[in-house]
């Protein structure tokens, strides 16, 4: 049983709350309700807090983004492809379960029976979250806390991992979900609460308080408050450019021995906003990283960007210059030091960090997209202290910063509350409306397939 009584930390207040056995919970909050700082108290991260009663579950498992960026950057630390003078895939996916025979059927409902021996860096994002999620529960922990376990997961992977979340509660696993969307509670859970500016505000059996729940989130304003007039009157990017922006033929990608997929044709004019679909695992984001110049496979594909064909003598920061980028890859690979403000600024540069000292137009405009967010006041924090919702709508901001020509999306929502997501995708509307920027889509959710989109690549 998880047992809090009177606790107060910085920015998380929870007077009274039990998850008794036989309960499933779903806590749901903004990004600026306290949510992340929970998951952090309940994962040993934080110490700083006062309690009557904190008590945990005595074999507790528990999955965050912080949790899953640990393991990433570990695997970078252990990589060899210097030393091996091939590439080094990293830690077998088997490695990190428990127990595999008795878990073949988990693992393969989760679509991973034939990726046991591949490489953890050569997992999607998707399939390392499902790895990640399989490590936890074959660990035959008793409670478990999942943050957000639904992000980046594609549809069958959600109704899968639903019906085995299920099956654990029948069990009697104690679960609890922390979750930024209402479309995320789970049908099975029994209990549910609201937080709202750090403080549990409700919480109750499921059929008495979800109402007042779906309230509590409707009610929150959204951090993304920008214009679209905003954005055209501070567009750096000449419009007037080619209108063929991304021409790929017979284009392939594949690791190793693995082909990921082969014969694709694709063809992105100006104004042709294109959605891109399909499974974990099958190259949408391969696919992305080859149009930015951050796959290897880059060279060898026929690929031409912005008019002019990949290899012919031009400047990878000539094309940068024309994108704007938000990934998953990319919110992994932001582990240097540097401020909120400097992320931000840092998309005027193209740079992984802030090398350049901008001048002051540079900084004001900074500060601006900082106002729009509502994270003013943290604009000299670091970026690696910030919650994740707040860490990806600075990526966005370092993105529209310059106003490309092309905006490459890859589940740019990822870790937004709902209130957040809602406004991305109706500034992304007004974008496609004023024709400032064209945008390759990557997403898993039916609810932002947007009628702006001209075509849709769907992957099997």
């Amino acid at each position: 049983m998880l047992v809090i009584d009177r606790l107060t930390a910085e920015g998380l207040r929870i007077d009274h709350f039990r998850a008794r056995p036989g309960e499933a919970w779903c806590l749901v909050g903004s990004n600026a309700s306290g949510l992340e700082k929970l998951c952090d108290l309940l994962a040993g991260e934080s110490r700083a807090y006062r309690a009557e009663a904190l008590r945990l579950p005595p074999e507790l498992g528990l999955l965050s983004f912080k949790g899953q960026q640990s393991i990433f950057e570990e695997e970078l630390r252990k990589d060899d492809t210097d030393f091996l003078n091939r590439l080094d895939p990293g830690t077998p996916a088997r490695a990190f379960l428990t127990d595999v025979d008795a878990h073949r059927e988990l693992i393969k409902l989760f679509a991973l029976d034939a990726l046991l021996d591949r490489g953890y860096r050569q997992l999607s994002s998707g399939q390392a979250r499902k790895l990640c999620l399989l490590q936890q529960i074959t660990r035959g922990v008793s409670f478990l806390v999942l943050e957000t376990p639904y992000e980046g997961l594609d549809q069958a992977s959600c109704r899968e991992l639903n019906r085995v979340l299920a099956g654990l509660r029948v069990q009697g696993m104690g679960l609890l979900l922390l979750v930024n969307n209402t479309a995320d509670i789970p049908d099975w859970c029994t209990h549910v609460g609201g937080l709202h500016a750090g403080a549990l505000v409700v919480q109750g059996p499921r059929a008495q308080v979800l109402d007042e729940v779906r309230e509590l989130l409707r009610r929150q304003p959204p951090l993304f408050r920008v214009s679209v007039a905003e954005l055209r009157d501070e567009r750096q990017m000449d419009g007037n450019g080619c209108d063929n922006l991304v021409t790929l033929r017979r284009g392939f990608a594949r690791y190793g021995e693995i082909e990921v997929f082969s014969g694709l044709e694709l063809t992105i004019n100006r104004g042709d906003h294109t959605l891109i679909t399909g499974p974990n695992g099958c190259g949408k984001s391969t696919l992305l990283q080859i149009i930015t110049g951050d796959h290897p496979l880059c060279y060898s594909n026929d690929l031409s960007l912005f008019g002019r064909r990949r290899g012919s003598g031009e400047s990878i920061w000539e094309i940068k210059r024309q994108m704007g980028i938000v990934s998953a890859d990319l919110h992994r690979n932001h582990r240097i030091a540097g401020s909120a403000l400097a992320i931000v600024v840092s998309g005027l540069f193209d740079s992984i960090g802030l090398y350049t000292r901008p001048n002051s137009a540079q900084e004001q405009l900074g500060r601006r997209w900082l106002a729009r967010l509502g994270l003013e006041s943290k604009a000299g924090q670091p970026f690696r202290r910030l919650s994740y919702g707040e860490q990806r709508l600075l990526l966005l901001a370092r993105a529209l910063i310059k106003v490309p020509r092309l905006l490459i999306l890859d589940e740019p929502t990822q870790g937004l509350d709902e209130s957040n997501r809602l406004a991305l995708l109706d500034f992304l509307a007004g974008i496609a409306e004023e024709e400032l920027a064209t945008m390759l889509y990557v997403s898993h959710r039916p609810d932002e397939f947007r009628d702006f989109f001209r075509q849709q690549i769907s992957f099997q």
